[in-house]
């Protein structure tokens, strides 16, 4: 009989490449805002309610991430202004449940000048915060109108927007990057279809290199789940790339209001089933 030191990590790599090729399980949701989110206006979006969902969709981990702007940082826009710490932080104490993790984080913003939301003081203040290089709508304040005329143009700003972050100091081991194909990153279907063809593939594989050597997660939202089966491909090219350059991913709800699981695990296994994710392709949060 061979020494259990060689029969040992035999059994151990075996079991180890089983577990990678695990499909990816729907166990969190690390994006999803409470009424205190300003553009909420479900009332019963509730952390209360927040948990129940989380319970009856078999949840393990899920992350409260109300938009945030640091009362310390300044750049904010009028709308942030009043969602400060003081006002997010109304949230807590967060209920808890046996079996599901329920953690404080925040969605901050990237402004015109590319400055993030969030001061160096208030990182261990949360468990996860997610940062959106695509709300393009907010002309003015997240990116000058004079840049936004053209896909080609929007294209170069979902480019730029990107890559400032990855250029930041920041913990990147709980930041996640929100929604890179938002739908508002056009004004128009048709506008955002081709302002997503519109960017190059070697600066996205040069981009999500940057994103898994940083270790940042990748966000899999529901809104950029919704699409026809006829833009699939449009839609998901950036994510195919992204999984291709060797990043992590995760999923996030987006809801405002009360969710409807069955909608949000539909489109999340479309998603999944597309991409051919396994759970090494995870982005795994720990808050401790």
């Amino acid at each position: 009989m061979p020494p259990m030191s060689v029969v040992l990590p035999s059994l151990w790599t075996e079991q180890n490449e089983s577990c990678e090729k695990m499909r990816y399980i729907i166990d969190h949701d690390l994006h999803i805002h409470s009424n205190l989110s300003s553009c909420s206006n479900d009332t019963e979006q509730t952390p209360e309610n927040i948990l129940k969902y989380a319970k009856e969709n078999g949840l393990k981990q899920i992350c409260l991430t109300n938009h945030f702007w640091d009362e310390n940082v300044k750049g904010e826009s009028g709308w942030y202004a009043p969602q400060n710490f003081k006002h997010i932080s109304k949230a807590k104490p967060l209920p808890q449940a046996e079996g599901i993790e329920f953690l404080f984080g925040a969605e901050t913003e990237l402004n015109l000048n590319l400055t993030v939301g969030m001061g160096k003081d208030r990182y261990d203040e949360f468990d996860f915060f997610i940062i959106p290089t695509t709300h393009l709508h907010m002309v003015s304040y997240t990116e000058h109108a004079v840049n936004l005329e053209t896909p080609q143009k929007r294209a170069e700003v979902w480019v730029k927007r990107l890559d400032a972050v990855l250029n930041m100091d920041l913990p990147f081991h709980k930041i996640g990057i929100a929604h890179l194909a938002c739908p508002l990153i056009a004004p128009t279907r048709e506008l955002y279809l081709e302002t997503l063809n519109a960017i190059p593939e070697r600066e996205m594989l040069a981009l999500f290199a940057g994103c898994a050597e940083k270790g940042v997660g990748i966000e899999l939202n529901s809104y950029d789940m919704k699409y026809e089966a006829s833009e699939q491909d449009t839609v998901m090219r950036m994510f195919s790339l992204a999984k291709e350059q060797g990043c992590k991913f995760y999923l996030g709800s987006d809801a405002h209001a009360r969710p409807n699981g069955k909608e949000l695990l539909k489109r999340f296994n479309n998603a999944i089933d597309y991409l051919g994710l396994e759970e090494n392709d995870k982005f795994i949060l720990r808050s401790k």
